[in-house]
């Protein structure tokens, strides 16, 4: 595996003038770039998100982390769906100008990847190969409802869903069905015992780094052969 690189602080600017920051991974050989946005709860710099950028940059996979405008500024309140949407844009845009020539694929943690599929819904991301989820909010816990996926059906690109088989933010009731009508070009990987975060309990036998581990090479390959 390849050491990993430090991640290069850069700035986006989206088309209405706002600034957000970004962390670039970029190995030189990179057969894909992931333009990961972060859940609702925690920023880029999060020990997930960096874990996720780390094990991707070891497997030959850059990553283009970067913030929604709420979290720059240090609010709880997401942004509203049309403001993350342009935010993703940028991001991918920037990632496209950084590492030219390189597949690009996006999505994220929860909120941010639900942010990235929505906003390829509306209009396709320029040089999106593919969307890659880590943990889909299809509905708020406690709450069964497929609705949020509904846009999922206007997307054109392959799409990957990594999933705990114990999130309460995806009813497998609800999710399995709704993958198995989007066709060929969706996968659903289920991950044992794990919740929303791919934590997964003591008992289980398994640890946390064991679960992600298979998660990245997982999306590593599925990002390396959708590219191809």
């Amino acid at each position: 595996m390849m050491a990993a690189a430090s991640a290069k602080p850069l700035t986006i600017t989206l088309e209405d003038g706002q600034e957000v920051s970004g962390l670039l991974q970029a190995p030189s050989d990179a057969r894909a770039c992931y333009v990961l946005a972060h859940g609702a709860g925690a920023g880029m710099a999060h020990p997930f998100m960096a874990y996720i950028a780390d094990g991707l940059q070891e497997r030959g996979i850059a990553t283009l982390r970067y913030q929604f405008p709420y979290m720059e500024r240090g609010s709880k309140r997401p942004d509203s769906p049309k403001l993350a949407q342009a935010t993703v844009r940028a991001a991918v845009a920037e990632a496209a100008r950084r590492i030219p020539g390189t597949a690009l694929f996006a999505g994220g943690k929860s909120f941010g990847g639900r942010m990235s599929s929505q906003a390829q819904a509306a209009m396709p991301l320029p040089q999106v190969r593919g969307l890659v989820f880590l943990g889909f909010p299809l509905h708020a816990a406690g709450k069964p409802s497929d609705e949020r996926g509904a846009h999922l059906f206007d997307v054109r690109v392959p799409m990957l869903f990594l999933q705990g088989t114990r999130d309460e933010l995806a009813s497998l009731e609800l999710l399995e069905p709704l993958v198995a009508r989007l066709g060929a070009s969706a996968r659903l990987r289920l991950f044992a015992d794990a919740d929303h975060s791919f934590h997964v309990p003591a008992r289980g036998g398994r640890k946390d780094a064991e679960v992600r581990a298979e998660l990245l090479d997982i999306a590593a390959e599925w990002m390396t052969l959708t590219a191809s």
